[in-house]
């Protein structure tokens, strides 16, 4: 196959695996039962882009590192993202906006496909990942203020269960587990891991090739 006929494939795949993106669906947390005694303050709506570029050598995801000097999650492996602001329509703007403001990512040049199930942070956040394929030259431009790195992680990786840990430790009262993933001198943990192990179990259920 072609790139573009592989990317169609896959495209075609995401369809079936991902809830649709209107209207956005009333939807539990998917990691509710692992945080829910650790918040302690109302829920503020969020929103990421897990971005899908199509490279040559196969499909690559967005991925940035948050600067060491942010208030929540210094330092750690993110999607591009935020809160859902006022101006925003709902997730899909509020994700698309987000990404232009950290990555220079412009909404133009994206296609939102669907989104995954919503998860919560222990900063007190319930988050739609809203995923999205990147067509067309991009180079990006991160905002030295919130990310200090912007990088990519082939799909195939990602989606590989050999690569995804669980860990599991005692933490704030009792065993909790969490995913982690190892590329290069990234450690990706946390509700971002999360994030790619939903996209894995929901892509399970549609099997097919990844390009």
């Amino acid at each position: 196959m072609t790139a573009g006929a592989d990317a169609g494939v896959l495209r075609d795949r995401l369809a079936r695996a991902l809830h649709p993106l209107d209207p956005v669906p009333a939807l539990a947390p998917w990691n509710a039962g692992d945080v829910d005694d650790l918040l302690d303050r109302p829920l503020r709506r969020a929103a990421v882009l897990v971005a899908l570029i199509h490279r040559p050598e196969g499909t690559q995801l967005l991925l940035t590192r948050r600067h060491e000097d942010l208030r929540t999650h210094a330092g750690q492996v993110s999607f591009p993202g935020g809160g859902i602001e006022a101006v925003d329509a709902g997730p899909i703007a509020a994700a698309l906006r987000e990404a232009e403001e950290e990555v220079g990512l412009p909404p133009e040049r994206t296609r939102p496909l669907g989104l995954l199930d919503p998860l919560v942070t222990v900063s007190a956040f319930h988050v739609w990942p809203v995923v999205a394929e990147v067509y067309g030259p991009f180079r990006p431009r991160p905002d030295p203020r919130e990310v200090a790195e912007v990088f990519e992680v082939p799909l195939r990786f990602l989606m590989d269960p050999g690569n995804c840990r669980r860990v599991e430790a005692d933490w704030r009262g009792r065993r909790r587990h969490w995913f982690e993933y190892r590329f290069g001198p990234h450690r990706i943990w946390g509700v971002t891991a999360a994030i790619l192990v939903n996209l894995r179990e929901r892509l399970e259920r549609h099997p097919g090739g990844l390009p």
